[in-house]
């Protein structure tokens, strides 16, 4: 029982499962900002464009909803939703769309990390003095004479 402990406390403490863990969290909150940007922002601007339909109400009906002689319901609506359903694809593409770009950002970023640690190692090379080119001259010279 020890030695699981052990391994599950280096499991958890690995790099990778905090990142995951990060990454889930702010996933998270990322969709709830994308998902209320689409059903707030997005659907109604889509639903004036389309002359002020409401996406999120618009369904197919199967069965309709039945009362009884008191005015309850006997018998709940059976629909398919088929605008939140639309809506969860416009809050998809978005998502994914974000998600892209981000990706697009941070590989540009790296690359461009990438190219300036190859300038400065280029820079780092120190030119040798006119004394050292002068001496690798002569030495050229002589090795090519005998």
């Amino acid at each position: 029982m020890k030695k699981l402990l052990q391994e599950f406390k280096e499991f958890a403490i690995k790099g990778n499962v905090v990142d995951l863990a990060v990454a889930v969290i702010i996933g998270g909150a990322f969709g709830k900002i994308v998902s209320s940007f689409v059903s707030d922002i997005v659907m109604p601007l889509v639903g004036v464009v389309l002359g002020g339909v409401d996406f999120t109400t618009y369904k197919w009906v199967l069965v309709k909803a039945s009362l009884d002689e008191t005015g309850a319901v006997a018998q709940a609506e059976v629909a398919v939703n088929v605008g939140i359903f639309l809506q969860n694809i416009v809050d998809f593409i978005i998502i994914a769309f974000a998600i892209f770009m981000m990706i697009k950002i941070i590989s540009k970023s790296k690359e461009k990390m990438g190219k300036k640690k190859i300038e400065e190692n280029e820079e780092s090379v120190v030119e040798p003095s006119k004394e050292e080119v002068l001496l690798t001259e002569i030495r050229d010279i002589l090795k090519n004479n005998k």
